[in-house]
């Protein structure tokens, strides 16, 4: 039994470490996480996967899902009082995120904006979440620009939603070539099946029906090895997936 569960601290301390690769955090946490497997794993979780949930819209996405089954309009009347209540900058955000749900992107943008001030007016995440907006919003382009000045203000910040919706604005504007290299980059490292499906639908949209199709396929291929959580996790992007790949 001491053996499997030092498997286990050893199993999480490489989880997050390549979380820390992929997000481009400080390459101590490597030193902390493999010196102190156990110690390590959990001060990893708490100063910086824990807080980063908050900025993962799949995260946002799964609790919203929930929380609307239960009780439609819920947490915007929720959100609302409490930024009244008291302005702080996380009700703030929790009010943006709330707009951007309830599919109200537009409202939300300027609440984005106004969160990016003081201690905050370079928050990487807050961009990423303002960007998102600004796309689903119909601001495309505006949506490439807040994402360009992040990346050249944080080369090393990584968050692979922010990246998909860089690529997602790219072709909306007519960026095929730096669009396909987005894409391309992508899938070499999202998890999850949305960036597939949403880049065969950009591709049928183009008129690449062929491409769409062996993307598609391919892609689908994938979810079948999937455990049974995550293909539940992505039945969305699969259906669409599967749409895409019956199509004439």
């Amino acid at each position: 039994m001491p053996v499997i569960g030092l498997g286990l601290h050893f199993l999480f301390a490489i989880l997050f470490a390549i979380h820390a690769v992929r997000n481009g955090h400080d390459r101590y946490w490597l030193f902390v996480l493999f010196m102190f497997p156990v110690l390590g794993s959990l001060a990893y979780a708490g100063a910086v996967w824990l807080p980063g949930l908050r900025h993962d819209r799949t995260a946002r996405r799964l609790a919203r899902g929930l929380r609307d089954r239960l009780d439609p309009g819920r947490e915007l009347r929720e959100a609302e009082e409490a930024f009244m209540h008291s302005a702080t900058v996380d009700n703030r955000l929790r009010l943006a995120d709330a707009l951007a749900a309830a599919g109200r992107a537009g409202d939300a943008v300027g609440v984005y904006h106004d969160a990016l001030k003081g201690l905050h007016a370079d928050d990487p995440g807050i961009q990423v979440r303002l960007a998102t907006a600004q796309f689903d919003s119909g601001d495309a382009a505006g949506a490439a620009r807040t994402l360009e000045a992040l990346i050249a203000a944080h080369p090393d910040f990584r968050s692979p939603d922010g990246h998909l919706t860089y690529a997602r604005a790219l072709a909306a504007a007519g960026e095929r070539d730096k669009a396909r290299a987005e894409f391309d980059a992508l899938a070499r490292y999202y998890a999850g099946l949305e960036a597939r499906a949403r880049y065969a639908e950009i591709l049928q949209g183009w008129g690449e029906a062929d491409a769409a199709r062996e993307l598609a396929a391919n892609a689908l291929r994938d979810e079948r090895r999937m455990p049974a959580y995550a293909r539940r996790a992505n039945r969305e992007w699969t259906e669409r997936l599967k749409r895409i790949h019956a199509s004439a």
